[in-house]
């Protein structure tokens, strides 16, 4: 129950403000998001895949109010590749983006957004890799998968995400399985209305395996984006009976949560996707992190007891 009220909280500027200005708040931002600059996260890099494992980085930063800012956070997708490169890592490092970020919410925003994306998917491909378009609110994906379905034309790898709870997803996911796309499928982490999502856990986690069953049986490839132990079974018996070998589908975990099934599942030869966000402008992301699970508000709450 708690989930929308932080949903709404993340979305409010006195909730950033005090959330921010708490002194508890870095160390256990921190927990999530390893660091702010390119030069604090590449030992990051470093470090997971040398693990093992891979990586989807994101830039964090959402609340862009002008085409400057939106060519800012171009920049820095560019500047993460540009250090990526040496690094000879191909798709073992992806990047996620949200197209809010690229100026999506802007007057001319749909143009604009794939104007702004388009140089990053480029410079992707170039060294080896490729980047998933992040889903934002139901509002916003009509021109999301449009510009998805726009760089595959010469970027085919391109990924996208789709979201559980939303009733509009399940043909969404036929139809991104027909094409052959890489398919991050999340329960999804907005707060969305009774007319176009479900609201209740059980219908989220049925609606799940309905989903990733379309994937599974389909022509793409599918990204398992899920911590729930038991829809990770789920997916694993899924996939062998669509008879799909290790590396065609993929587990992803968000940084910071339940680092040793990370490592479990790429010690059993799966690919284990981390997904890993930097940047200082991290309220958004961290808010929704909490609304996820609430194992993740009780350790903040916890924090700040301790530290208050």
């Amino acid at each position: 129950m708690l989930g929308p009220v932080i949903l709404a909280a993340s979305r409010s500027d006195r909730m950033r403000r005090l959330v921010s200005a708490a002194p508890v708040t870095k160390p256990v931002v921190d927990r999530f998001i390893p660091g702010e600059t390119v030069d604090e996260i590449v030992p990051i890099i470093r470090e997971l895949t040398g693990q093992g494992l891979e990586l989807t980085m994101d830039v964090v930063g959402e609340d862009i109010t002008t085409p400057e800012q939106a060519e800012a956070a171009r920049d820095a997708y560019l500047e993460l590749i540009d250090r990526l490169e040496p690094l000879d890592l191909g798709t073992r490092a992806e990047m996620s983006v949200k197209l809010s970020m690229f100026g999506q919410a802007l007057d001319g925003g749909h143009e604009l957004a794939l104007k702004n994306v388009h140089p990053v998917v480029e410079a992707a491909a170039a060294i080896g890799t490729t980047v998933t378009l992040d889903a934002e609110d139901h509002t916003t994906l009509d021109s999301m998968f449009a510009i998805h379905e726009e760089l595959r034309k010469d970027f085919p790898q391109t990924g996208c995400v789709i979201q559980a709870y939303l009733f509009r997803t399940e043909a969404d996911a036929r139809r991104l399985a027909d094409s052959g796309s890489r398919v991050r499928l999340v329960k999804g982490a907005y707060k969305e209305p009774a007319e176009v999502a479900y609201q209740q856990r059980h219908e989220i986690d049925k609606a799940y395996v309905r989903i990733l069953r379309t994937l599974m049986e389909g022509e793409g490839y599918p990204m398992i984006g899920s911590h729930d132990p038991r829809l990770i079974s789920i997916a694993q018996e899924l996939a062998r009976t669509a008879g799909r070998k290790l590396d065609e589908y993929e587990f992803q975990m968000l940084y910071g949560i339940r680092g040793d099934e990370h490592l479990r599942l790429a010690a059993e030869g799966h690919r284990m996707r981390v997904y890993t966000a930097y940047g200082t402008d991290w309220y958004g992301y961290f808010m929704r992190r909490l609304a996820e699970k609430p194992a993740n508000l009780r350790f903040f709450a916890r924090s700040m007891v301790s530290k208050g």
